[in-house]
């Protein structure tokens, strides 16, 4: 497969279609474009070459995307930093990760002798005669998402670019987004489900995102009047504060045409109470950082199970596996085995965890999950 066709660069020809917004900036297409190309060209100036990290100490903005695809355009990797991270904890994640360059807001960082900062107000907004390096290949390194450490210090999961391009296909797909469609982006950046289902995704199809500042309900409802999105991607915490919000109602939704819950499972009454509520699919899924994001959706079209994920992503396989190693009897419990061209790099300078999570292929998720008879 030939260049991704996220890449703005490759993009520039839908010229004035909207593309993302956030509070203060509102690009179109051949805008990014021409922010990433501008971006690209500061980063190397700074000394960002092929296989390099730029880092994004960030809230949810339009520069942070334009950050990333700036790093795309290099050839570099980017590794979003939880901006909530104190100065030490997002320390270990620049140093894990060697970031060559961190796009900051504030000056908590200090810059070292193999790293540099750069302020976001500083950030370029116009590029010169500049002449762009080889684009990336699909097999090369795209993004550095850190784990929550559960087991241990964050590791570094290696996506690339065919990782997310897959995935970004297939929520396209599964979604049937086009260019009439508009994300409404709530989830933070640092995680892969916004960078995939709220932003590759509709620039795939041509569509529109746009970048909302901390969740809050109240802002959503606004957000819903004043956009009309036509979906948005959260998670169970988000929809049981939604639905008990004093500004809830069925014409509140009415620009919807579906939403997205991942990340936690969700009880099969708060599904239904929300779906009810909103009256508008509600598509839970499953997946995790290590496979991209998701593995298993509810489908916009069909048949949807609710208190199921639905069924595996097309190109994906999921097994269901007893301790010794056997395919599970349908309905009974084993851990979750996934594969499929989601399925991770591997995590970063850690040789030993990769081989113990990724085995013949088959990405060991450690968690528990059950399949039906219809998958």
């Amino acid at each position: 497969m030939s260049a991704p066709s996220y890449f703005p660069w490759e993009l520039a020809h839908r010229a004035a279609a909207p593309c993302v917004r956030d509070d203060h900036t509102e690009l179109d297409y051949a805008s990014f474009a021409a922010r990433v190309d501008a971006a690209a060209e500061q980063f190397d100036a700074l000394g960002v070459r092929r296989g390099d990290v730029v880092a994004t100490f960030l809230p949810n903005r339009v520069e942070l995307l334009i950050a990333i695809a700036a790093a795309w355009r290099l050839g570099a990797i980017a590794t979003p930093v939880n901006p909530a991270f104190t100065a030490s904890e997002a320390e270990y994640q620049l140093d894990d990760s060697g970031a060559r360059l961190v796009l900051v807001d504030d000056d908590a960082l200090p810059a070292t002798s193999d790293r540099s900062l750069l302020h976001v107000d500083d950030l370029a907004t116009a590029a010169s005669s500049w002449t762009p390096p080889e684009p990336p290949q699909m097999s090369d390194d795209a993004l550095l998402i850190y784990t929550s450490g559960s087991t241990g210090r964050p590791k570094g999961v290696r996506l690339a670019h065919d990782n997310l391009h897959y995935m970004a296909s297939a929520m396209k797909e599964l979604m049937s987004l086009t260019p009439a469609d508009h994300a409404l982006l709530v989830l933070p950046l640092f995680h892969v489900n916004a960078i995939c289902v709220s932003f590759l995704a509709p620039v795939l199809a041509g569509g529109q995102l746009t970048i909302t500042g901390k969740f809050s309900p109240s802002r959503f409802f606004t957000d819903l009047h004043t956009l009309s999105p036509t979906y948005f991607s959260a998670v169970p915490t988000i929809y049981a504060l939604l639905v008990s919000h004093p500004d809830v109602s069925a014409e509140a939704f009415e620009s919807l045409r579906f939403a997205i819950c991942g990340a936690a499972p969700i009880s099969k009454e708060l599904l239904d109470h929300v779906e009810s509520t909103f009256g508008v699919p509600i598509l839970q899924g499953y997946g995790l950082t290590e496979g991209t994001c998701a593995s298993a959706c509810n489908p916009l079209d069909g048949q949807r199970k609710s208190g199921t994920v639905g069924p595996a992503l097309p190109g994906q396989t999921i097994r269901i596996v007893t301790p010794d190693g056997a395919d599970a009897p349908t309905g009974e419990p084993g851990e979750v085995l996934i594969s499929g061209p989601n399925v991770m790099r591997g995590y970063l300078n850690r040789p030993d965890a990769t081989a113990s999570t990724v085995v013949d292929g088959w990405l060991h998720t450690g968690d528990v999950g059950t399949l039906d008879a219809d998958g």
